[in-house]
């Protein structure tokens, strides 16, 4: 068994690109060979030490990040089917234990003992060449899914439970908080799907560059228009947008919690309950992976603008650094190719 290159965050703010053991593939298993990951703000978290999993023990140094990606099989384990071999996948980043009551009702992502790739718990990340992967988290990706989009479906999981959450349909009108890359997602899924999408942000950066995609209407909170929004989706990282969302819903409406902040959000019950509104909180893109390869595969959703730039291992930690590139520009998503 050989090295393969992988990239290691070993503290905070100190990363490198070492050379790990080659995965290999055991009962139930494949190994793939990574073609794209890309970077998200859980990232950014385990770079700067902020990542409240590494203060409650579920996380520890030295980690291997990257739980958005895609890639080809090169390797099935024991009891897995060979057809897997030569195929571009994906996969979920929640790996549930299998056995206990939340996994065998379908919530593996909320299994109390789940391992999250990348993430929780020990399971190596995908910024690396290859990637060990449990065949039951795989999602198959069909020829008009290639690298940049298999590795844009996990996040587009996310955005599309959100949607899913929200409830809104064709006619009806939504309000997503955070022009990142979720909130982008979610505006683009669900214009794809009738609804008039309306995006609030903050910085003139972002909401320029929201503005440019044509996914639908974007203030800031000084232009924000007094409309009904029949449903709002908070997906940014401030602690004082749940309540905003709460403010601003229609009386009846839903509410969507997709976005976390590094500080606790409160919000008055008495305004949920009053309003009678219906509170929707979003964690992983579990079930959502397959409808998001199939908006992709149709092309009613093409979320590769948002990608700002590829790169190799080498430059992983400009990704995770606030201070990134001024070239790259506004686009919110960095993707890593291991083979640069």
């Amino acid at each position: 068994m050989g090295n393969v290159r992988a990239f290691v965050i070993i503290g905070p703010g100190r990363a490198e690109v070492q050379d790990v053991p080659e995965p290999v593939a055991g009962v139930g298993q494949v190994v793939v060979d990574v073609e794209r990951a890309g970077v998200c703000g859980t990232d950014v978290e385990f770079f700067t030490g902020e990542m409240s999993y590494l203060h409650d023990g579920q996380a520890e140094y030295p980690i291997r990040i990257g739980h958005e990606w895609s890639g080809v099989v090169r390797e099935a384990g024991p009891g897995v089917d060979a057809g897997w071999v030569g195929r571009r996948v994906t996969g979920d980043t929640m790996l549930g234990c299998g056995g206990c009551f939340r996994c065998t009702s379908g919530r593996q992502h909320l299994c109390a003992h789940r391992h999250e790739i990348g993430i929780r718990h020990g399971w190596p990340g995908a910024l690396a060449e290859r990637l060990l992967v449990p065949a039951r988290a795989l999602q198959a990706l069909p020829p008009q899914v290639g690298p940049a989009l298999g590795a844009l479906v996990e996040p587009g999981g996310n955005a599309l439970r959100a949607v899913r959450g929200a409830g809104v349909r064709a006619g009806e009108r939504l309000l997503v908080l955070g022009p990142g890359t979720i909130g982008l997602l979610v505006a683009q899924i669900a214009a794809a799907q009738g609804v008039e999408v309306h995006l609030l942000g903050v910085t003139a950066a972002s909401v320029e560059f929201a503005r440019g995609l044509g996914c639908g209407a974007v203030w800031t909170a000084a232009t924000l228009p007094a409309l009904r929004w029949d449903a709002v989706v908070d997906a940014s990282n401030a602690a004082t947008s749940p309540a905003a969302a709460l403010d601003l819903v229609e009386p009846g409406g839903r509410v969507v919690y997709i976005g976390l902040s590094g500080t606790p959000s409160l919000l008055d019950s008495r305004t949920l309950a009053l309003k009678d509104v219906t509170a929707v909180g979003v964690l992983s893109a579990s079930g959502g992976l397959a409808g998001t390869v199939e908006l992709y595969a149709s092309g009613a959703v093409d979320p590769r603008p948002l990608v700002a730039a590829t790169i190799g291992l080498s430059e992983a930690a400009s990704a995770l650094s606030p201070a990134r590139p001024a070239a790259w520009g506004a686009a919110p998503k960095v993707h890593i190719d291991p083979s640069l």
